[in-house]
Order: structure tokens, then sequence, then C-alpha cells
């Protein structure tokens, strides 16, 4: 019988009760429940906050019978301050889109419904009126409140596009949260999630207490799904997959590994003796042994639209994405204000870059994209920003192109990425053309799926772009303001082609000038 995979499950209570496969994550539940410090935790999105929240929900409000079997239990026991039922304030900011929605209104609402349970007192703002509800719950029931905030920033990310509606929709947010450092008392738990730290919002600010855990080591795997717990937990699953993409056990985890994992959320670094652990994306892992295809689940929930133009406004090299050159301290990567230009500290928060090694004695740490999901997704939302002219209508798209490479046609190579630099917007005098140039011929063989390598080291000096192909290699040589000729001249006494002199495929050596002045592709020869 096939089993009930969890996707897209946000409730504990559904999951636990309908039979679907559970992560055992409750160890991570019981300490910090026993910790009683306030706790911010950053995710990228499809991560598993929103379950991680209904749990500890769950858990605060005594469901013993939820969590029969599980680490927990065994944690928690039986005694007389076991299973203790509290009054637990859940906000959840995630059902609403608040470019178009008050937030103010959302509030409001949510506020109406705890009032019904504990009445009013009477209070006018949204700060006043939580803070009622706090005193008044611990009043009621003799226990002190869980407050349980479900993407807090919501509201924020909403209205990045709308600079006014920004700075309100956070005004109001530092009222309402503010409240928590003056109810302290009455507070048994706080847990506030985000994909996002606003280092401005109120919680950041004056909540001092509240303990940032996005970066800590021993909660790097609290969401997520690590490669033991896939192997524990999905066995009948990765055999499914296996037999259809036709390998065996070791084959298919190592696809999965390369496409969903590589996720890192601790400054050590994967690889690094008491590092955070690697985990895959929950969300795609999931679709993929329930669709049992290796396909782009997580990117197609959402393409992160402004992300791409701010990449583009700050001049961000796309081939940097997986290189290993974009570096960030530790306090870049916990804070992100509206404002900054840096593109950087969203990009790794919103799960687009992830933490590949640390430089100790820099404090810095370096960054690149996860897997292969993400790096294929953000390629093919960049190329349409960097080369206007990409399109399936004109034949400029990565089909035909694709088409072209496995074909070893470098003529209509060289038509279809004519046709993409002549599309490009003319750019400032002194912006740095040559390194344009290479990153569009990037994005556009990352885009096939191929192997490709940029200013590639060798002996005698570096291979401009490297791609390989079932049945071709193409070694490319650029020239700025000459001849394609002269391109090649240089690549053949350099040897830039001597490591392929063995290799079974067919080897195209490739010329191509480009004209900084018109900032067109001028030249094209192979030999």
């Amino acid at each position: 019988m096939k089993r009930k995979l969890p996707i897209g499950i946000q409730s504990f209570e559904k999951l636990r009760t309908d039979g679907f496969v559970y992560v055992d994550k409750s160890a991570y539940i019981h300490e910090l429940a026993c910790s009683g410090v306030p706790v911010f935790l950053s995710r990228p999105r499809r991560f598993g906050k929103s379950l991680l929240v209904s749990t500890l929900r769950a858990y605060f409000e005594g469901r013993h019978d939820l969590f029969g079997g599980l680490e927990i239990e065994r944690l928690e026991g039986d005694g007389p301050g076991s299973w203790v039922a509290r009054p637990v304030f859940h906000l959840d900011l995630t059902g609403q889109e608040y470019s178009t929605v008050a937030l103010e209104d959302a509030l409001r609402e949510q506020l109406g419904r705890w009032e019904r349970t504990y009445g009013s007192a009477g209070a006018i703002t949204l700060g006043g009126r939580f803070q009622d509800l706090l005193e008044a719950a611990h009043a009621q029931t003799g226990h002190r409140v869980a407050v349980l905030v479900d993407e807090y920033d919501k509201p924020l990310l909403d209205a990045m596009a709308d600079e006014g509606l920004l700075e309100h929709n956070r005004a109001v947010l530092k009222g309402f949260f503010s409240v928590l450092k003056k109810a302290d008392e009455h507070l048994k738990f706080v847990l506030i999630t985000g994909v996002t730290k606003f280092s401005k919002v109120s919680i950041f600010s004056d909540l001092n207490q509240l303990r940032d855990i996005s970066l800590s080591r021993h909660y790097a795997a609290i969401c997520g799904m690590t490669e033991e717990e896939l192997l524990r937990g999905f066995g009948p699953e990765l055999g499914a997959v296996a037999e259809e993409l036709g390998t065996d056990s070791e084959g298919c985890l190592a696809a999965l590994r390369a496409k969903y994992d590589g996720y890192c959320f601790h400054p050590g670094g994967p690889g690094r003796e008491g590092s955070g652990r690697r985990v895959y994306n929950p969300f795609s892992l999931l679709n993929a042994l329930e669709e049992r295809r290796l396909g782009s689940y997580w990117f197609e929930t959402g393409t992160p639209t402004f992300l791409v133009r701010r990449m583009r406004d700050a001049g961000l090299d796309p081939r940097r994405l997986t290189d290993g050159t974009i570096y960030a301290t530790e306090r870049r990567l916990s804070d992100y204000r509206a404002d900054d230009p840096d593109p950087v500290p969203l990009m790794f928060q919103a799960g687009y870059l992830t933490i590949g090694a640390a430089d100790q004695r820099g404090g810095r740490y370096a960054l690149s994209v996860p897997n292969g999901e993400v790096r294929d997704g953000l390629v093919e939302s960049l190329l349409p920003t960097w080369a206007p002219g990409y399109s399936e209508s004109r034949g400029t798209d990565v089909f035909t192109l694709l088409d072209l490479v496995d074909a070893g046609d470098t003529e209509g190579m060289r038509d279809v990425i004519a046709a993409l630099f002549a599309s490009v917007p003319y750019t400032r005098a002194d912006d740095p053309f040559e390194n344009y140039f290479q990153a569009i011929l990037w994005l556009v063989f990352a885009l096939l799926g191929r192997y490709v390598s940029c200013e590639v080291r060798q002996a005698r000096g570096r291979v401009d772009c490297v791609v390989e192909a079932r049945e071709h290699v193409y070694v490319i040589e650029f020239k700025r303001d000459g001849t394609a000729a002269e391109a090649l001249a240089q690549a053949e006494a350099r040897g830039y082609a001597a490591p392929f002199a063995a290799d079974r495929r067919e080897l195209h050596l490739v010329g191509c000038a480009f004209d900084s002045r018109t900032r067109l592709l001028s030249d094209w020869e192979e030999r």
C-alpha cells in the first residue's frame, strides 16, 4: 500500500491523525519548550516552519495523544508536570496578501478571536489589546502563555515594491510585538519564525532577550531533512524512485542529493568538524519521492522577481553563484535591511544561497547555491533579465540551443548568441562589458543543464569557456575589440584544447570577438 507523504501538510494534528509519514523532530520541541527562552528562527519558505509551529502548539496545549511513540514521549515522561495544557496564542500571518489586505485588519481579526475566549479589557490600540489578552489568559488559566508567530515578515516581504507600505507595515509590527518585552511575566515561551530577519523591526531591537537560533549548530537540522532521516524513514519510496530512474539505490541517492540537498545553516560550513549538517529541501524531496521524478518543485512555488531584479541592479555576476567567491560575515547573514542594495543577505535567508566554507581568521563565509534545483531555477529567472532577447518564439531559447549544441552546429549557436547580445540594453560606459558578455554565455549554457566552466585554469592560462555535451566539446575563447582569428591564435598558443586531445567527442575550438563600442558579437570562427 502506498504511504501518505506529508507534502504541504502544516498541521501536526492532521499529520498524526491521518496517517502521514512523520520525520520525528519532537526532541527539538522538548528542548525548545524546556528552555523557556524567547526564540527566533529564520528558514526559507516551504522548509517546515509552519509545521514546527503547529507541533509546538500541540505540545503546549497538552496534546499527549498526538505524540505517542515519538522521542518527546520518552523525554517528557508522565510525571505531574508533564503535558500541561497552557493558553496558546498562535498568530499565523501566512494567509493574506498584504499588498492588498491591510495588516491592521488581519491583526484585529486575530485579536477578536482571542477576545471571544478571554474577554476584552477595553484597550484601543492593537498592542494594548494584545497585552490585555496575555494578562487575562494568564490570570484565568493560572498558566503562563505560549506565543507562536508564524512568518512574521510576510507583511514586509509583500510590501517590498512599495516603500511607503513597507514602512507602514514595519511600524504596525513594531507597535504590536513590542508588547512581548513588557509582558514577560505572563509568557512561558515565545517562538517567532520568518524567512528574513529585518534588523529595524522592534522584535529584534526592543526584545533583546530573543535568541536567534537560525545559525545555531545545534538547531541546524530542526527544519529540512537530513540524509540519515531520508534513509531511515523513506526506504520504500527511495526504491520506487530508483526503479523509475533506472538506477540502483546509490545512483538514486546521488541524484536526489545533487538536486535537493546542500543547505547548511551553521557557519562552520558543510564537511567541517563540528559543523552544521547538510539538509535537503523537504518540500522538493517529498514531491520527488511522491512523483518519482526529479522536478523543480520548490522554485515553481514562487519565482523571486524582485530578488532577480535586485541581483541585476547590484551587478552580481551570476557566475559567482557557483564558484564560491560570494562572501559574507555572520552578522551580514543574520540581519537584513529593506534598504540594503546588497542582495546577498536576502538571498541567503530566502534559500538561494547557503554556507559553503568558513574563513575563521577573517570571520567570513563563502556562499554558493545549495543544489541543482536552485541553480537551474535562478539561471532560468536571470537569463531574460540579462538578455531580453531570450524567447522561444524567436528561436533564441534553451531548446533551440540544446539542439544546436548536440548537433555540433556552431553556426547556429553563433546566430542564437548574436541575437541574444543584440537585445542587451545599453549600459554605462564604465560597465565591465567583457564580464557581462561571458556571464550571458555562462547563463545560456548553464541553462542547458550541461557542464559549464568559465575561465578554467590551466598550466598556461585560463580558458574563457568550456562546454561539454554528449558528442561534442566546445572550447571557446573571447576577444575584445579584436578578431576571432586572434582569439583562436591565443587559444592554440596556450594549448587550451590539449586536455581534450584524446577525448572521443568531436572537439570544437571556437574564437569569438565582441565590439566594446557597439556591444555586439562582431566575429566568430571555428577550427
